[in-house]
């Protein structure tokens, strides 16, 4: 008998009762108000308060916080079938929800004094107010840590200085709040980052240009010039000397989301292929019957399979406290990778009617290689994981 099998655990992979009904309300919402308006969204490039409004009715921003700080007091598994189940209908909400719950509302619930919980988690987390994070510069992306943006403590206010860009948010008319990650400016303290709580109408604080993408057209993302900006010397955002490893600390959750978003657009990906597959003819059967369409498809399936387990197990471990870094980082690179090769196959098997706009899946190949670059690239993901080889911590 081996040594400890009278004492083995059952992983059981059922969700909840709960998670299913919060998954299924979602889902009902996100197919009923926001999937048929998504191809508007993405061609005007206007963005959907009143979608967020609703979101905000159903506690979307909020779910994984306590009720006293404005949120559902669920856990990160639902929330982050919940962002699948958004991204699925429309990828833009889906990364908005990323960006104001998995990292603002978390860095402000786990880092934040409880004024400061009250003042700005509550609102984000009621989903009144919407969240932006402040990370990337003009000349510093993958390596973060090179940061130039200064922060300087003259009297009871801190000066910021400096540009940050690509700020997915800011740009909303209903964001009120920027976390800024900055080099403090002190004698005997070298290479600190600190990050701070700056809101957007602080003085010199500006708005720079809305950034003219390629694609993720009703997503709100602008650069952001920090001028003398002050603010009160309490926005300090946790410890002085931490900022930085606050920041990963929620960056590792941000890459479930992002894991979550691809394997929503994934799906999505699957459900027009296959509707297509099965209504389009050719040789007199549907292309459904070709072998090599229902490889593709067979194909599609289970690489969406794998990924979702991988987000949720990543979400399961977080839930329960125990470290997830690996998992995390598996997740986030292997469904942003698995949806660009999901989205290529789902045009493939479109063939010239998936480069047409009013097929879903031309805006579906659109939208998924960005997913690669943001919360960390594919290659930061992989150097990540070959740190944790040498260290031997995989075992």
């Amino acid at each position: 008998m081996l040594l400890g099998v009278r004492n083995v655990r059952y992983m059981y992979f059922e969700l909840t009762k709960e998670q299913k009904m919060i998954r299924d309300e979602v889902r009902h919402f996100a197919q009923k108000e926001i999937a048929p308006r998504a191809e508007e969204m993405e061609r005007t490039g206007e963005y959907p308060y009143d979608l967020m409004d609703k979101m905000a009715e159903l506690g979307l921003m909020g779910i994984p916080f306590p009720e006293e700080y404005g949120g559902m007091g669920g856990d990160w598994v639902s929330t982050h079938l919940c962002i699948e189940e958004i991204s699925k209908a429309d990828i833009t909400l889906g990364a908005m929800l990323d960006v104001t719950t998995s990292v603002v509302a978390q860095e402000l619930f786990v880092f934040g004094t409880e004024e400061q919980k009250q003042k700005w988690l509550i609102p984000i987390a009621e989903g009144k107010k919407i969240g932006a994070f402040g990370l990337t510069e003009p000349d510093s992306g993958s390596d973060a840590g090179s940061l130039s943006t200064t922060a300087e403590l003259k009297g009871d206010e801190w000066v910021l200085n400096g540009t940050k860009q690509f700020i997915t948010n800011i740009g909303l008319d209903n964001a009120s709040v920027v976390l800024v990650a900055a080099r403090v400016k002190e004698d005997d303290l070298k290479d600190v980052i600190s990050t701070f709580i700056v809101p957007k109408d602080a003085p010199g604080f500006k708005l720079g240009e809305r950034y003219r993408k390629i694609t993720w057209h009703a997503s709100a993302t602008h650069e952001v010039i920090l001028s003398d900006c002050r603010i009160p010397k309490e926005n300090l955002l946790g410890d002085l000397k931490r900022g930085f490893a606050q920041h990963l600390a929620v960056l590792e959750t941000g890459r479930i989301s992002i894991a979550a978003v691809a394997v929503g657009v994934a799906q999505a990906c699957l459900n027009e292929a296959l509707k297509y597959a099965q209504g389009r003819h050719q040789f007199g059967k549907p292309i459904f019957n070709f072998q090599s369409i229902q490889f593709k498809l067979a194909d599609m399936a289970v690489s969406i399979e794998l990924a979702r387990n991988q987000v949720i197990k990543a979400a399961w471990l977080k839930d329960l406290g125990k470290k997830h870094s690996f998992e995390a980082t598996v997740a986030k690179l292997y469904a942003t990778e698995m949806l660009e090769k999901v989205a290529t196959d789902a045009v493939q098997i479109h063939g010239g009617y998936g480069y047409m706009e009013e097929y879903p899946v031309s805006r579906y190949y659109q939208g998924a290689k960005l997913l690669q670059i943001v919360e960390g690239t594919s290659e930061i993901q992989r150097m990540i994981i070959g740190r944790m080889l040498a260290k031997g911590s995989l075992s």
